[in-house]
């Protein structure tokens, strides 16, 4: 007999995440992937939308706020990913937010204009993820949101249209942000991120014998069970790994 309370789940294409909570995230939840500078947070997202074109055959929308999409391809053809391959075959596009923010030509297919306001730029986002009938959806990151829109005052006002609207369009979606003080409790840049999205996924940095090593920490995900401890992760020369039987160091 079918469990009729048996969540959907997506599988995130992280070796080892997906243990942590249950067998991969709840299909259609919005997951914040925060945390400070160079811990990975990009790369986590890129991931779960590249290996969800590779291993799963599930289309998936990266809308590139930080860096041009350009740069992002040759980043991530360190790990031996092929972007580029699968934006042809149409199950990944990158949506640039970056060229006509700089004042940059782009020659990219999807470019969001440089003086959008928030219901065209939520518009644009909609627009793409339907038309590739996209499964996936990742925003790097929240911050350049804010600095984007020039209403860094109104981005509670942002972030509540944005949550509607990914629930609306049924993707799963990882939004990046930046965390100040996550050992201070501060893990988002406005304080607002963490409430508006249904999964929290923190990586940081700890010390040990005078050198950084990296962990991941689950502070909240809906709809299902996840693991509450501190646990190890790498970025290796295939992406990122968690180790869901490891200590923190």
């Amino acid at each position: 007999m079918t469990d009729r309370w048996t969540v959907p789940r997506v599988k995130s294409g992280i070796p080892g995440f997906d243990e942590l909570v249950n067998g991969g995230f709840p299909k259609g939840t919005t997951v914040l992937v925060t945390g400070p500078t160079g811990s990975g947070k990009t790369t986590f997202a890129v991931q779960f939308v590249y290996k969800g074109a590779e291993l799963y055959n599930e289309p998936g929308v990266i809308v590139t706020l930080e860096e041009r999409a350009v740069d992002l391809r040759r980043e991530m053809r360190a790990f031996g990913w092929d972007i580029e391959k699968y934006e042809k075959e149409g199950k990944i596009a990158i949506i640039d937010g970056v060229s006509a923010v700089v004042g940059l030509p782009s020659e990219e297919q999807y470019v969001l204009e440089g003086n959008l306001n928030t219901e065209d730029f939520l518009r644009y986002i909609y627009r793409v993820v339907k038309a590739i009938d996209a499964k996936r959806l990742v925003i790097d990151s929240i911050p350049s949101i804010a600095f984007r829109l020039k209403k860094e005052e109104e981005i509670r006002e942002v972030l509540l249209q944005l949550n509607t609207i990914l629930l609306e369009m049924g993707v799963t979606s990882i939004l990046t942000t930046e965390a100040p003080e996550p050992s201070r409790g501060k893990i988002s840049r406005y304080g607002i991120e963490e409430y508006i999205a249904r999964g929290v996924v923190l990586l940081d940095f700890i010390e040990r014998e005078v050198e950084l090593k990296r962990y991941l920490l689950i502070k909240k995900m809906r709809e299902t069970k996840h693991s509450m401890k501190k646990y190890p992760f790498e970025i290796m020369s295939d992406g990122l790994v968690v180790y869901p039987s490891g200590e923190i160091y």
